[in-house]
């Protein structure tokens, strides 16, 4: 098992004054729960529960919710499963799925949903397809295809895609749906910043457990819902028998959440649709800001595929700098942001130049702040250090870009 991947990040951004960092959105307090929650009965609850085990994979009550609020009529509650956090999670389906067969990951991506299959036991193998931001940081079905082979029989995507924050169309997951009927693959979608979409909610494309008999929705409280401290995750599959494959590795693999996470997480469901549209609202106003950045104060230092779901975007920097060494001198700055070893272990040059923003939070406007304080007291010398480059500060006339080639 490789070291994590963020590690690296933990240690030098330790202590930054302003993070571009953070993928999550606005984090809850539990004192703004409980204004929220209008079910007394609830409130009740959180206050008078027992302190006893709670069932491995979850409550029936928080399951019923799960099923409820998150999924369509044909998943209840005997299709979720429980764990505390996402991450274990996305490590569980693995060990269930991944032994004994070949199976397919992409990059740049969540370290686990790269590296999981390759824990399993017995795995035949993983083979990585790379995501492009030239296609969009799109899945090709193409490669796809061709990655497959005879035992191939499980396969992680990741809809919306971090750190791309780009979702797939309604199209494209069905193409790839039948790519895996064809040849029986498991699915498992890492589905963490679903639900947090900046495009119409009918056109969102269905879970994966819905759309797929065989698909696994992988879900967190923390990423749509800013329930971090709550620490509940959850699988979700429309086959029992999955489901039961499920349980027996989740036996070994992890204990039960606490029944105050499980209330917490009741009370979040509960007010799900006014969380959700506090949350996006504060995205998308979020998402402005950073795309008046990118796209007209700095475009001559940063680009982007502009993101249109969840709350993180993958920033290409176009200075001198590898992203490694951005964060560096940015961290000198007292900001953090996440290089992109924190999403691949093949750091190519062109890859080399990206970075996660993370957009999600109500104090992000004094961090995109102060990376402009950082850029303007960069850019002289970074148009020194790069020939073609003038002294001069591009400006824009008739919709082109001048004094820079």
């Amino acid at each position: 098992m490789n070291e994590p991947w963020s590690k690296q990040h933990k240690k030098d951004f330790k202590g930054c004054q302003y993070s571009l960092s953070n993928s999550y959105a606005q984090p809850l307090s539990h004192a703004e729960l409980v204004r929220y929650t209008k079910n007394e009965e609830l409130l009740h609850l959180y206050n008078e529960h027992d302190l006893e085990y709670v069932p491995n994979g979850g409550s029936m009550d928080l399951r019923q919710d799960i099923a409820r609020v998150v999924y369509d009529s044909r998943l209840t509650a005997e299709n979720i499963l429980v764990f505390p956090g996402a991450q274990v999670a996305i490590q569980t389906a693995s060990l269930a799925f991944a032994s004994g067969c070949h199976s397919i990951v992409f990059t740049p991506g969540y370290q686990s949903t790269i590296e999981s299959p390759g824990w399993a036991v017995d795995n035949k193998g993983v083979t990585k397809i790379e995501r492009l931001p030239e296609n969009n940081w799109q899945i090709d079905p193409k490669s796809l295809r061709f990655a497959i082979r005879e035992n191939t029989k499980y396969l992680i995507i990741n809809e919306p895609h971090n750190p791309g924050g780009i979702v797939m169309t309604a199209e494209l997951q069905n193409e790839v749906i039948e790519i895996c009927r064809e040849h029986e693959i498991v699915i498992l979608c890492d589905e963490v910043y679903r639900l947090l979409e900046h495009i119409p909610s009918e056109t969102r494309i269905p879970s994966i457990a819905n759309a797929y008999n065989r698909g696994i929705s992988c879900v967190t409280l923390s990423k749509p819902w800013g329930g971090c401290g709550i620490s509940i995750g959850w699988l979700a599959c429309s086959d029992l028998g999955m489901i039961e494959k499920l349980i027996a590795v989740q036996y070994f693999g992890t204990a039960c959440v606490s029944r105050a996470s499980e209330v917490q997480g009741r009370m979040v469901l509960a007010a799900s649709d006014f969380i959700l549209e506090d949350r996006r609202n504060i995205i998308l106003k979020n998402k402005k800001l950073l795309e008046d950045f990118i796209e007209k104060k700095h475009n001559e230092w940063f680009a982007w595929k502009k993101p249109n779901a969840g709350a993180i975007a993958f920033v290409e920097f176009k200075g001198p700098w590898t992203s490694e060494e951005l964060g560096l001198h940015m961290k000198d700055a007292g900001i953090s942001i996440k290089p992109t070893y924190c999403f691949t272990d093949n750091v190519t040059p062109a890859l080399g130049k990206y970075f996660r923003v993370g957009f999600g939070e109500t104090k992000f406007h004094l961090a995109l702040d102060a990376l402009d304080v950082f850029v303007k007291s960069h850019e002289f010398s970074w148009r020194k250090s790069m020939p073609g480059r003038t002294n001069e500060k591009p400006r824009r006339e008739g919709g082109e870009i001048l004094g820079c080639r």
